[in-house]
């Protein structure tokens, strides 16, 4: 025979204020738990979802990024040529020959200036992105200096309004346009033609790397596969989304670092609900003898008891994810190991997420409510009722 749970609900309740200091004690670890991986998940959604599977991006062979690429602006002659390649409504090749170069503004805020991407590329650049929409203005000119610039860009740094000047490499840019592409690592760039920024930056007679619109995903792999195994080319083709997931790298310290304070703070966690219980058990060792003369078995107390432990937690996980909801969609900046720049995004709480904070928690609610609860199973009747 089960105890009701019920039961367990009027002893939460007649116990307040210990259920209370202990269900903030979990709720404090489940809002650092879900902190910590909306910012991961933020991360990732600014990566991951910045590729499109079907473009293919080409850089010098041996390459690990954009910014230290680099091979002779010829050869984009010959990458439009191979097979696989997506034609746009004229019948040419959507392909854009780029460079990924390093400009320093100043931050709204005046915290100080930081390192952003500048990315020159070609009209075709524009179609291999699709997800990047104009919000104000328009696009740049080709031949002009003029620049677009992310809704990253525009919302943390100044001087980058629509009709606004901005002053990096070896002159003034005017800003015409700020687009959106929808929270990916693009919002931290600034855009504008390929040429003048290869002029700029003493970069002319080469390119940083190619990017290649792809018919269909298995088009996209051959096409990938073709120009890494083209002994003319010397080049190394990557599915854009492969190389933006291995990007995430840059949210390592943030895991290594969360996973330990989680640990230490679940740690305490559980000891704060093993030490409820343990008084649970203590107040209520009569009524525990009571309940196993009326016919509760042993097994049916142990349950009670861990079910008590686990609603507690469940108490604890919903009141520190409810502590963090005004904190989703909040921005923050990271340094980018691979481009040496700064990529914002946005604190991520998925369903998973949350799903995880609540397994977390029961996690807790076990392991600190199971020993109280053995405990509870193994008491004696008559000793417990002289009690």
């Amino acid at each position: 025979m089960a105890i009701p749970i019920s039961y367990n609900i009027r002893n939460l309740k007649l116990r307040t204020g210990l259920t209370i200091m202990t269900a903030l004690g979990i709720a404090l670890t489940v809002t650092t738990a879900v902190f910590l991986m909306a910012l991961l998940a933020g991360l990732q959604k600014a990566f991951v979802s910045s590729g499109d599977p079907l473009n293919v991006l080409v850089m010098r062979k041996g390459s690990t990024a954009e910014l230290s690429g680099g091979f002779d602006a010829t050869l984009f002659g010959t990458l439009k040529t191979l097979p696989g390649i997506a034609t746009d409504s004229q019948g040419q090749p959507i392909a854009s020959g780029e460079w990924v170069v390093v400009a320093v503004l100043p931050r709204k805020d005046g915290t100080g200036e930081v390192n952003v991407s500048v990315r020159g590329l070609m009209p075709a650049g524009l179609t291999l992105r699709p997800k990047a929409k104009l919000t104000e203005g328009r696009w740049f000119t080709t031949g002009q200096r003029e620049i677009v610039v992310g809704k990253s860009i525009h919302d943390r740094f100044s001087g980058t309004s629509v009709g606004d000047t901005m002053d990096f490499a070896k002159g003034q840019w005017k800003v015409v346009g700020i687009f959106d592409s929808g929270g990916t690592a693009y919002d931290s760039e600034i855009w504008g033609d390929v040429n003048q920024m290869a002029a700029d930056f003493d970069r002319q007679g080469g390119l940083g790397s190619a990017y290649l619109r792809a018919t269909d995903a298995v088009a996209a792999e051959a096409l990938k596969n073709r120009v890494s195994d083209d002994q003319r080319l010397k080049l190394e083709g990557h599915l854009e989304t492969e190389y933006y997931e291995k990007q995430t790298s840059s949210g390592g310290p943030i895991k290594y670092i969360g996973f330990v304070v989680a640990i230490i703070m679940a740690i305490g966690s559980s000891f704060a609900a093993m030490n409820t219980m343990y008084a649970a058990v203590a107040y209520r060792s009569r009524e525990i003898a009571t309940l196993r003369v009326i016919g509760f078995s042993r097994p049916s107390i142990l349950t009670s008891f861990v079910l008590e432990s686990l609603l507690l937690s469940l108490l604890g996980a919903a009141v520190g994810i409810i502590l963090m909801l005004p904190f989703n969609g909040m921005s923050t900046g990271v340094g980018n190991q691979v481009t040496f720049s700064e990529t914002v995004f946005s604190l991520h709480m998925t369903l998973r997420v949350v799903v995880t904070a609540v397994i977390f928690a029961l996690v807790m609610g076990l392991l600190g409510g199971f020993a109280p609860a053995w405990h509870a199973a193994r008491q004696e009747i008559l000793a417990a009722l002289r009690g």
